[in-house]
């Protein structure tokens, strides 16, 4: 192949990918522009990415939120309940993966087809039966129904761990069970420290999947005080009073920019958990 082939290859190949981003990225910029535009003009001058006139009122009036709680608030509560399901998901998905990775139990292969299945459950199928076990506990209106069940195990994040623990020498345990190490030792001391690109993954989702949950909040929270970043962004559409769409769309940016900044600075701890787990095509 000749090299002016090679380069009009490469800018086939650039133009393509370029347009592909951007019809892909076309989206959150007209979010981003959106969100300067007066509420009434968004939809009227959908078609322009210039906002006339230009106005910063909108993040102002957001971040006001709602009667005495502003939306610092509701930042502070998904926070908190990001945190508690991130160590809940990096524990128990850790241990459960070790277990069947490299102990030997009776059933072993079933329940670990019998997890697997669980992927294939739509959350519809068994939120009527947890929200009736959450009821009778009591814990509706609080952050357990949403907490609790993440340190129990999240089966995808499992089957990611497993596969990246099966990639481990298992000469490594060995020889740590010739020095007397303990299998909490040889899980605390020699898994743990090489599993960190799969867990840096594991965490990297569950905050995605956490801080834009939505059908978990609405389920078990009623206190506005309670309330997350996705239920807080519902709260400026109302079908009977007039929309404020300028402050949902600016409280909407702000609501991205941490979503943005750990996947910038944690990117290739998911390209690197991904591809050595055995996950990719």
């Amino acid at each position: 192949m000749t090299m002016k082939a090679k380069s009009l290859k490469k800018l086939i190949y650039h133009i393509f990918v370029g347009g592909f981003a951007v019809l892909l990225l076309y989206p959150v910029v007209w979010l981003i522009v959106s969100s300067f535009k007066q509420s009434e003009q968004i939809f009227l001058t959908a078609d322009s990415l210039i906002p006339r006139p230009f106005t910063i009122a909108n993040y102002g009036q957001g971040w006001a939120g709602f009667g005495d709680y502003g939306f610092d608030t509701y930042i502070t509560n998904t926070a908190i309940y990001v945190v508690l399901v991130l160590i809940g998901h990096l524990i128990s998905c850790s241990l459960i993966a070790f277990g069947f990775a490299r102990l030997k139990f009776a059933g072993k292969s079933f329940w670990f087809a019998i997890m697997i299945m669980t992927l294939m459950l739509p959350y519809e199928v068994v939120m009527i039966p947890q929200y009736i076990i959450f009821s009778q506990l009591e814990w509706l209106n609080s952050y357990k129904p949403l907490v609790v069940p993440a340190y129990f195990g999240h089966p995808f994040f499992i089957f990611l761990l497993v596969q990246f623990i099966r990639t481990i020498p298992r000469e490594l345990d060995e020889a740590a069970t010739i020095d007397g190490s303990s299998v909490f030792g040889i899980y605390y001391r020699i898994i743990l420290p090489l599993i960190v690109p799969a867990l840096a993954t594991t965490a990297i989702f569950t905050f995605y999947w956490t801080w834009d949950n939505l059908l978990g909040p609405v389920l078990y929270l009623n206190s506005p005080g309670k309330y997350t970043v996705s239920m807080a962004l519902r709260m400026f559409l109302s079908n009977e009073t007039v929309s404020n769409w300028g402050a949902m769309f600016a409280m909407s940016v702000a609501s991205l920019i941490p979503v943005f900044v750990i996947f910038f600075i944690f990117q290739r701890y998911v390209v690197e958990g991904i591809s050595t787990s055995g996950l990719k095509g």
